[in-house]
């Protein structure tokens, strides 16, 4: 995980389109950067968020699509 730096409020947001259920609002939301993956919680947009690598997050997507 990288540390946050930086001002996170012009990022772009979006939801997976996999995130239909009957909870819609149960979801992360994740914004782009060329450098950096953001993630937060859909509910919590103003709590904790993690930043990570490119690298770690083709890792992490490819370990939860496993299955």
């Amino acid at each position: 995980m990288i540390p946050m730096t930086g001002d996170a409020r012009d990022l772009a947001w979006f939801k997976s389109s996999y995130s239909s259920n009957s909870e819609g609002d149960s979801c992360v939301e994740v914004a782009t950067t060329s450098a950096t993956i953001h993630v937060r919680d859909s509910k919590h947009t103003t709590g904790p968020r993690l930043q990570l690598s490119p690298e770690a997050w083709s890792d992490f997507v490819a370990y939860a699509s496993e299955g």
